[in-house]
């Protein structure tokens, strides 16, 4: 797929792929233009499981829909889709009206839909990729979404089908972040992300350090959960910036199983993820400057 035209006119040609079906083909052009009036579209990523992704991506919407931006969020984590616990939502159910699935209004400025909203229990999905893309493609074509003005996509570990099929669907204004813990195992695979996002012409915001240590609740003092050299290694060698640290709280963990945001209930988690905002925000500003100079 190629981008053409200017950021001006949001009007950008979308290439049919070899092999493709008129169908598939005339729904991905739908979405191009469906999204084109949106200022961002934000892709979280992470190079494996268990790092804080999902975490990362519900409490960085809300905080974004609390500085008077109107937010979607959408889980594409087809395999472990966690943002309904996360967030307190599970067991609700989705409305269709006109054609269109309704998403979850989590508050005035977020609006979220997931796969765990149509699953049962312990239901598991076992799809091949061609599945999985018609469902992420579903979720961006068919969901209402209103006029928002950026799109969070959670995206599931790694760098396959989901990931691809977002990068090549959400053409225009856009960005990542990638979340890693310190520990080199965690770092390393980051990498692989960061390397993915730039291959499919998405530019890598940042990376959030999550997990990044610990308080001593006795002496105050500041502990290193994890040996490994940290994020710090992401910007040395690829030149991603370390654009949020988060520390490891068996409180919030708590607040996380009860489906509360961290944001909500916790101060320094809430000045980290304003930290982070801010610098999305700013990257928003800066290539909203470059359109207008190209208008």
């Amino acid at each position: 797929m190629t981008e053409k035209g200017s950021f001006g006119n949001n009007k950008f040609e979308v290439k049919r792929f070899k092999g493709e079906d008129d169908r598939s083909y005339e729904q991905r052009k739908r979405i191009v233009d469906k999204f084109a009036g949106v200022k961002l579209r934000l892709l979280v990523l992470s190079g494996k499981g268990g790092v804080g992704k999902s975490f990362v991506a519900t409490n960085l919407a809300f905080t974004l829909s609390q500085m008077d931006y109107r937010v979607g969020l959408v889980d594409v984590d087809i395999h472990g889709p966690s943002i309904p616990k996360l967030m307190g939502l599970e067991g609700v159910k989705i409305e269709i009206k006109d054609n269109q699935i309704m998403p979850v209004r989590y508050t005035d400025g977020l609006e979220v839909i997931s796969i765990g909203f149509f699953m049962k229990g312990d239901d598991s999905v076992i799809w091949r990729g061609p599945m999985k893309a018609g469902a992420i493609r579903q979720f961006l074509g068919d969901v209402a979404w209103g006029d928002i003005d950026m799109l969070v996509v959670d995206s599931p570990p790694g760098t396959g089908d989901e990931p691809l099929s977002v990068a090549q669907l959400l053409l225009g204004a856009r960005g990542s972040i990638v979340v890693t813990t310190p520990q080199d195992l965690s770092v390393g695979n980051v990498g692989r992300s960061v390397t993915f996002s730039r291959t499919v012409g998405m530019p890598v915001i940042g990376a959030v350090e999550n997990m990044s240590y610990m308080t001593c609740p006795h002496c105050g003092e500041r502990i290193e959960l994890f040996p490994g050299r940290g994020a710090d290694t992401l910007y040395k060698e690829m030149g991603v910036p370390v654009i949020g640290r988060l520390p490891f709280k068996p409180e919030v963990v708590a607040l996380a199983d009860e489906g509360k945001l961290a944001v909500r209930d916790d101060d320094e988690f809430k000045n980290a993820f304003d930290g982070i905002a801010e610098k999305v925000i700013e990257y928003q500003r800066k290539i909203e400057g470059v359109r207008k100079k190209r208008e």
